[in-house]
């Protein structure tokens, strides 16, 4: 680990995120511009973030499938809002094998396309329907600006595919993922998300409505977390993916898809991290616990050793690290530890084995007050109480931080102000493209999803009378 501190939040909250992520060794620069290398800590973050998403998902009755990572080019064209909105992004193969290939094959951006093919394939009846499909694959879109986990050419992700038989089912089902979304956010990351609809500039190339969690990061800015979009029967139209009902009627499907990408990451990592490093939810942490053990003399070494297998053993439900390196000492061990995010720290010296008791440090709580000392007896109990704080205490404390970051704006004065310089600004807000562009152009600031809204209210930009309220903020 490099002892030199890490720039702090409010000096360089970019320079400070850049130099997090490649030293807390969750991820590094590839040769190939724009992409990244994932490293073992990252990926351990990943595997996490894929097992509480996967169970949620079968839950809801989907299964798991693959799909090519290459698409001919001409799927790409049959859905015209869809490769209008894609096509700066593309990547394209031309030659294979030593040969120009007949038709271009274009590397997966997303995949609707070949999946809507297939789904023509497999669907001839309403008892077909509905299929229910994800794929955790790798997807590449050619960014010219790029940052580690938030925005790079190839990135990891789940995207899942719907068809359902009628509107009403497939406009449930956007719902229910957009849900699925907001749980797993709240109570595995603790990442307080706001869920709501995007505006027709913002939506999903080619969805009828798209729907996301917003985030907000530790600069105020919004980070786009999870989408959710209803696609109508735009997809089901271009693809063919027809069906006889029970009338024997035929009929096009109503489909939908759904992504959560590594972008998730860089939300834990900017919505709790701190000066020192990584704050992690214990919920998700590749370790939830590491032990330290502290000894001076050879001698102490194999009793101390002994108890730290000892209380090891006993925590075995739980992802647990000894960090039993030679050569460093225990300070610097804790802040390596501190820099990589673990939930818990037990420290295990002489006296403490002495004492019959364990030292305890939480990483979200810094200082003398992050630090207990608890029994030995009944320390698995303990131990499994304090994570549980933890992980509450993570998500009240960005609760606390996002609203009282969030302001109420009536006119367009108090609405620069706000997003220029304090946060979110929340609104009414009269529908209107062009305005919401001039907002883009003026401020940098975008509408990032509706706002609950009762009754009515008069445009904070345009002065007129509106029934829709919204957030706004600069984004990531």
């Amino acid at each position: 680990m490099d002892e030199k501190k890490l720039p702090s939040q409010a000096e360089n909250f970019s320079e400070w995120y850049n130099q997090l992520v490649l030293r807390a060794e969750l991820a590094d620069y590839s040769p190939v511009r724009g992409c990244m290398v994932v490293r073992p800590y990252g990926w351990a973050l990943w595997e996490n973030i894929q097992k509480a998403l996967d169970k949620r998902f079968k839950e809801t009755g989907h299964v798991n499938a693959a799909f090519p990572l290459f698409i001919p080019q001409s799927f790409m064209t049959k859905e015209k809002e869809h490769v209008e909105g894609f096509s700066p992004e593309l990547a394209v193969v031309t030659h294979g094998g030593g040969q120009l290939l007949e038709e271009p094959l274009v590397v997966r951006p997303t995949s609707e396309t070949i999946i809507g093919t297939m789904y023509a394939k497999w669907v001839q009846s309403y008892r077909d329907l509905p299929i229910l499909i994800n794929q955790w694959a790798n997807v590449v879109r050619w960014e010219m600006r790029t940052k580690l986990f938030l925005r790079t050419l190839e990135f990891y992700w789940q995207e899942g595919h719907t068809a359902h038989a009628t509107e009403k089912e497939a406009e449930e089902h956007t719902m229910r993922m957009l849900n699925v979304y907001a749980d797993f956010a709240r109570n595995e990351a603790a990442v307080p998300v706001i869920p709501g609809q995007k505006s027709e500039s913002e939506k999903f190339a080619g969805a009828k409505a798209t729907y996301s969690i917003e985030a907000m990061m530790g600069d105020t800015k919004a980070l786009q977390s999870g989408t959710s979009h209803f696609l109508g029967q735009n997809f089901a139209n271009a693809f063919d993916i027809k069906f006889l009902d029970e009338n024997n009627q035929l009929q096009y499907c109503w489909t939908t898809s759904f992504g959560v990408s590594t972008r998730f990451i860089g939300a834990i990592i900017m919505t709790h991290g701190d000066d020192q490093g990584l704050v992690l939810p214990p919920n998700l942490a590749p370790y939830q616990v590491v032990i330290v053990p502290i000894y001076r003399k050879e001698e102490e070494k194999s009793r101390v050793m002994e108890v730290v297998r000892q209380i090891e053993q006993g925590l075995k439900d739980y992802r647990v690290k000894v960090d039993d390196r030679d050569g460093l000492t225990p300070g610097y061990k804790f802040n390596d530890w501190e820099l990589k995010g673990v939930p818990l720290r037990i420290e295990i010296g002489p006296k403490d084995i002495e004492k019959g008791s364990l030292a305890l440090a939480r990483r979200d709580i810094q200082g003398k007050e992050g630090k207990t000392f608890i029994p030995m007896e009944g320390y698995v109990q303990a131990v499994g109480d304090m994570l549980q704080k933890i992980q509450a205490n993570l998500l009240a404390k960005a609760t606390k931080f996002r609203d009282e970051h969030i302001y109420e704006v009536q006119d367009y004065a108090s609405f620069r102000d706000v997003v220029e310089n304090k946060g979110w600004a929340v609104g009414w807000w009269h529908d209107d493209a062009a305005n919401e562009a001039q907002i883009k152009e003026d401020t940098r600031a975008t509408l990032r999803v509706y706002a609950p809204a009762e009754g009515e209210g008069i445009c904070f930009y345009s002065g007129k009378k509106t029934n829709k309220r919204a957030y706004f903020a600069r984004s990531y």
